[in-house]
C-alpha cells in the first residue's frame, strides 16, 4: 500500500551565512566538523543534524526500511527568521525552497515539497508562495504556529490566506517559538508542554478570528495531531457556548464545526491518543506524518497506525488518501 509521510524535514548540507552577511547571530548557521554537523543560532549550539536530513538518496534508503515510499519535505522551523528583515528573510527562504525542489524534481515519485515564506511580510511572502507553487512546483507551504506577535488571526495575514486558497496550496502548521520558553526551560519543557500548546493557539486562532470561515477552501494541516487542540475541543468549545461574549467575539460558530476544516497529521506518541483523534475528527482528515528525522518524531514511520488493527479502507485514508487530496497530486504521480 502507498504510504505518504507529510511531516519530514529537509535541509540543505549547507546553506547561506546571513548571520556572517548581515552581521547578525540569530540567523543559524551550520558548521561541518569533526564529521558531525551541527546548527547555531545567537552564537549557541542548536541542534545536531546528519546525513538523512539533506540527502535523498538516503532518506528514501531509509523509508524503504519501513515500507513508506513518499516524504513531503518541510524546513526545519529554526528556519522561519519571522524577527529578521524581511527581504534577509526572503533570501534564506528562496535559497531553501530552491533546494527542495530540486530534490523533488530529481526524486519526482518519493518526494514532494512544501516551501517556506517570509510571512513577516505578508506580501513578500504572498510573491514567494506564488513562485513556490507556479514556478517550483511545490504543493504548498509550512508556517509557524504564530508570527512573532501575530497570532495567525491578524487582519495583516488575510492576503496570505486569500492567496494560498485561491492557488489550492496545502499549508502545514508547524509550532515554533514556544510559548513559556522563557518561564520553562527545564527538562524540554518547551517541547514537550510548550509546542502541543502552540498548536491548540493556532487553531483557535484560524478558528475564533474567523479565517477558516472567510476562507473555506483552505487547506490546513496541523502537525503533531494538532498539539493539544483535539484533546481540549470539549473545553473550547464549553468556553464558546458559557461565555460567547469573551470567545465569540469575531466568529458566531461552533468551534467544533471547524474540525472537518481541518487536516491532522497521525504523530501523536500514544496509540490512544490517535485513536481518539480519529473517533474527534475522522479518519478522512488525518494523514501519516513522523517529524523524521528527529528523536521526538515517530522512529518506525506508520507503527502507530499499524497497531490500531484498523480496515484496509481506512488504512488507504490514513497512509495516503488524505496527503493526496491535502496536496491536490494524484495517486498516479507517485506510481
Amino acid at each position: 500500500m502507498l504510504k505518504i509521510d507529510t511531516h519530514a524535514h529537509y535541509l540543505p548540507r549547507t546553506w547561506p551565512n546571513l548571520a556572517e552577511k548581515y552581521g547578525d547571530p540569530r540567523f543559524p548557521v551550520i558548521h561541518h566538523e569533526d564529521g558531525r554537523a551541527r546548527i547555531y543560532k545567537d552564537g549557541k549550539f542548536f541542534r545536531e543534524i546528519w546525513s538523512k536530513t539533506w540527502d535523498p538518496a538516503e532518506r528514501i534508503a531509509d523509508y524503504a526500511k519501513f515500507g513508506v515510499q513518499v516524504q513531503v519535505l518541510s524546513t526545519v522551523p529554526v528556519m522561519f527568521s519571522y524577527w529578521a528583515k524581511p527581504q534577509h528573510a526572503l533570501e534564506l527562504h528562496q535559497a531553501l525552497n530552491d533546494h527542495m525542489a530540486e530534490a523533488c524534481r530529481d526524486h519526482r515519485r518519493h518526494c514532494a515539497g512544501i516551501g517556506t515564506v517570509p510571512l513577516q511580510s505578508p506580501r513578500l511572502a504572498v510573491q514567494e508562495l506564488e513562485r513556490c507553487v507556479d514556478q517550483l512546483g511545490l504543493q504548498g507551504v509550512q508556517i509557524g504556529s504564530h508570527i512573532g506577535d501575530w497570532n495567525l488571526d491578524a487582519p495583516e495575514l488575510l492576503p496570505f490566506f486569500e492567496a494560498a486558497q485561491d492557488l489550492g496550496a496545502a499549508i502545514l502548521v508547524h509550532p515554533w517559538d514556544m510559548m513559556g520558553s522563557e518561564s520553562m526551560p527545564k527538562y524540554w519543557m518547551p517541547w514537550l508542554v510548550g509546542m502541543p500548546a502552540e498548536q491548540s493557539r493556532a487553531a483557535c486562532a484560524l478558528i475564533f478570528g474567523g479565517v477558516l470561515e472567510r476562507f473555506p477552501r483552505l487547506k490546513v494541516c496541523l502537525a503533531h495531531g494538532g498539539g493539544s487542540f483535539p484533546y481540549t475541543i470539549g473545553r473550547i468549545e464549553h468556553g464558546f457556548n458559557m461565555r460567547p461574549d469573551l470567545v465569540a467575539t469575531d466568529n458566531p460558530h461552533n468551534p467544533r464545526s471547524y474540525l472537518p476544516k481541518l487536516y491532522f497529521d497521525s504523530w501523536v506518541a500514544d496509540n490512544r491518543a490517535l485513536r481518539y483523534l480519529l473517533d474527534t475528527v475522522g479518519v478522512p482528515r488525518v494523514m501519516l506524518g513522523t517529524d523524521y528525522p528527529f528523536p521526538l518524531g515517530e522512529q518506525v514511520p506508520g507503527a502507530g497506525i499499524a497497531a490500531l488493527g484498523l480496515g484496509e479502507a481506512d488504512e488507504a485514508r490514513l497512509y495516503h488518501g488524505t496527503a493526496l487530496e491535502w496536496l491536490g497530486l494524484p495517486l498516479s504521480r507517485f506510481e
